[in-house]
Parts: C-alpha cells; structure tokens; sequence
C-alpha cells in the first residue's frame, strides 16, 4: 500500500489535556508506537491560528500519522491557547506568541511527566516563532523549523542560540511567502551551527505528497538518522 495522503499508520494514540501556569487547559494528542518505546519525541508547534493553523495542520497531523510507525517517534501535537479543531478548543485566546511561552512549558511539562525521550520542537510558521522565542528555556535535543518567517522572534532570541547544545535546523522553501533562501542565509548567519535546508521548488504552506514527503524525510533525518529515508510503502496490514 502506498503511503500518500491521509493515511494513518498504526501506532499508539491518546487524546491528552496539558495544563498552563495561568490556568488555561489545551487539548491534544500524543501518538506513540505500536509495542516499543520510541526513540525521540516531537513536540509540534502549528502554524498561526488566526489564519488557520492547528494541530490538525497537514504536515504535523501527517507526521502524527505515519511517525510512530516509520520511525519509532513519540510525536505531541496540541492547539494553543484559544485554537479549535476537531479534537477540541483550548482555553484562553490567542496571546499573539507571548502568552504561548506557557503553552510551550505546559507541552514540555507533559513530556517530562510521561518521560518521553530526545525531546526536539517541530515548528512550523508561527509554531518556528514559538521554538526560538522559548525553545531554550527547556531541555530539549533541539528544533526544526519549518518555513520560518522570523516576525516575533527577534534577532538577539535568534542569536541566543549560538553554541548551545540545542541544535537548529531551518527548512526553508524556495518559494517562500515570507523568508526566502538567501534571506534567510543572512538571518541565521547569527547562528553558525544552524543545519540549513533550502528547499528547491518549496512553498510556505508545503502542499502535496511531495512536499510532505521532503518535509518528514528532513524532520526523521535529524531526529532518527537510522530510519531515513522514509518508505514510500507499507506491508503490514493496517
């Protein structure tokens, strides 16, 4: 069976609730491998609420779907504060990337509660912002950034990051809506140890099989070396 569009491969999944400072509860999933620990952990960070973003949004719903099983990945995705989808809403309103510095704590809270291993941040646009802002105030292995658009992280957060043990990888598209390769080059020069992908033909929004497909080979690259590439079929019964 090829593995395209909204399959969902096995694995384990349990819809959670994290729970804020300031009292807010988020809802999401966690979805884990069938019958073995993983090896890492992604906790997702989606695209700006205000114009759409979820935890449903393709790429991280798409990584939830087929993850766990291709490549033993815990992988956590949740709605910020204020955020809907058919999972549910979370409390509060959309803090416009401050008040979600709590989001993210509640997130890596729940991740050191149910000791899940090799945590890194998967951003994504607005969830990129989030992962600079406060990726570095938690333990985490590092973050990937999906079409970073460096509006609310500023350069000095960008520029914190240089010679941590934290780990950035920047997944930019040729195409990009917002911060283009070269550009980009340019913002990250404050990081040197940035792992920098520019991706030919890409766009902001990653739409199609291919994309996706470029999108989770990255992401499994850096986090599981061992079970990249992806396959592009599935043998097992679903």
């Amino acid at each position: 069976m090829e593995i395209r569009g909204g399959i969902e491969l096995p694995a384990v999944r349990e819809e959670i609730e994290l729970h804020t400072a300031d009292g807010l509860t988020l809802v999401g999933e966690l979805a884990t491998p069938l019958g073995r620990p993983p090896v890492a952990t992604l906790v997702t960070l989606h695209p700006l609420p205000t114009h759409g973003g979820f935890m449903d949004s393709h790429i991280l719903r798409k990584a939830a779907a087929r993850l766990p099983a291709l490549a033993d990945l815990a992988v956590l995705r949740f709605n910020t504060r204020g955020t809907s989808s058919p999972r549910g809403t979370s409390g509060g309103s959309f803090g416009d990337g401050i008040d979600e510095r709590m989001d993210v704590a509640a997130a890596m809270a729940f991740v050191a509660e149910r000791g899940l291993p090799d945590p890194w941040l998967l951003g994504w646009s607005f969830g990129t912002e989030l992962a600079i802002k406060y990726g570095l105030e938690h333990p985490i292995r590092g973050a990937i950034l999906l079409s970073p658009p460096l509006h609310r992280a500023s350069d000095a957060e960008l520029a914190a990051w240089a010679g941590r043990d934290a780990k950035l990888v920047a997944v930019i598209p040729e195409f990009d809506d917002y911060l283009r390769p070269d550009e980009a080059r340019t913002r990250f020069a404050s990081v040197p140890g940035t792992r920098f992908i520019a991706v030919a033909g890409g766009k902001h929004l990653w739409v199609g099989e291919s994309a996706t497909r470029r999108v989770l080979d990255e992401v499994v690259a850096v986090v599981n070396p061992a079970a990249a590439p992806l396959p592009e079929e599935w043998t097992v019964p679903v």
